[in-house]
């Protein structure tokens, strides 16, 4: 795992604008070194095809204003699903602000927001999200975050859609609800990392396992691969975590993986190499050869691979830390012993399960 001291100095360098032309520095009370601000748009994704929201504007509230100030960001339409393995939106970038404090950031969505489910009757099909009547005047997020002169202030805002999407009951609806977080780069850090396999769709999440950091305990930190098994947690204050790696898919036979001690500084990158293997669901297969003083070897083949062990003293095989699965068993006996080759199939290994086959008596060859 290595740390990239490389956001403190671009979020803390000097910046000098020039404001002729585009910017009237009386109208909007900026200098000729005035401070500037970025923010950016991620994403913690659901299951969903596609989750598109319509951004209007982003506007900002200071202290020492009366009026919203609007950053001027460009309508666009974004699907936020595109937004994962380190992918961010930048909605605005530098633009000039008041020195002061930065009170609230208001993001105004349009109505042209959309759904493409998965997993549905009606896969692929478009649906409008219904939205509240606030999103008219903006979505608002306290920042409190004092704004001084020659700074550029970089801002996260993360949109978690799994909790923004309701699909209603009765109605059909399906609403959006948004829920989002706002940090700073430069009071946060933040985590990268790939999951293997890349085609195993996996959420990321940080625990504080030390309590040092400043997560509240009812917020997740979280962020789902992309296609190439990349993920970035963005806006993770200073502390010691685990990151938790929980595939998408109830089903699927990999199980909850963990990297410990992961370690964040604020204004850094810190990126967990070698990328993150999943680990198996797995269980046992064991039994018990009645056939008295000989030596069978049971083995399975894992994979392409022939997985194999021999029975003990007492005739017990135990074939141990197995993948989740069905298997054919093959129970070969010492050519002295003048029995048989047997084979068991269609045996199952369940999570954290023994299949235990029992006594086994081989036959004559």
């Amino acid at each position: 795992m290595r740390i990239i001291n490389n956001l403190k100095s671009a979020l803390l360098s000097l910046v000098f604008v020039s404001f002729f032309g585009c910017h009237n520095s009386e109208s909007n009370n900026t200098s000729l070194q005035a401070p500037t601000i970025t923010i950016k748009l991620v994403d913690k994704s659901g299951d969903f095809e596609a989750v598109n929201i319509e951004v209007v504007d982003v506007m900002i509230k200071m202290d020492n204003a009366s009026e919203w100030i609007s950053l001027n960001s460009n309508q666009k339409v974004i699907n936020l699903l595109d937004l994962t393995g380190g992918v961010h939106e930048v909605l605005v970038d530098k633009f000039p602000i008041p020195i002061g404090t930065l009170k609230q950031i208001r993001l105004v969505l349009g109505n042209h927001n959309t759904i493409v489910l998965k997993n549905n009757l009606d896969v692929g099909e478009t649906h409008d999200l219904k939205t509240p009547s606030a999103q008219q005047s903006g979505l608002k997020l306290k920042v409190d975050a004092a704004i001084e002169e020659g700074f550029t202030y970089d801002f996260v805002i993360d949109f978690d859609v799994d909790k923004s999407v309701i699909i209603a009951g009765k109605s059909g609806n399906i609403n959006l609800k948004p829920v989002m977080r706002v940090t700073t780069a430069v009071s946060s850090g933040i985590i990268e990392g790939s999951v293997l396999p890349l085609d195993e769709p996996t959420v990321a999440s940080v625990i504080d396992t030390k309590g040092t950091s400043e997560i509240k305990d009812d917020e997740i930190i979280s962020a789902y691969t992309n296609y190439k098994g990349d993920f970035a947690l963005w806006g993770v204050p200073t502390g010691t975590y685990n990151v938790v790696l929980t595939p998408v898919d109830s089903n699927s036979k990999y199980k909850v993986t963990t990297v410990s001690n992961v370690e964040v500084i604020n204004g850094d990158i810190t990126i967990i190499k070698p990328a993150i293997k999943l680990a198996l669901k797995e269980g046992t297969i064991t039994g018990k050869i009645l056939n008295e003083n000989i030596t069978v070897t049971a083995s399975i083949m894992v994979d392409g691979v022939e997985v194999k062990t021999n029975t003990n003293q007492e005739g017990v095989f135990l074939l141990a830390d197995i993948p989740i699965g069905v298997y054919k068993i093959t129970l070969t006996p010492s050519d002295e012993s003048g029995l048989a080759v047997t084979t068991l199939n269609n045996e199952e290994v369940k999570e954290d399960e023994t299949n235990n086959l029992g006594d086994i008596t081989l036959s004559d060859a």
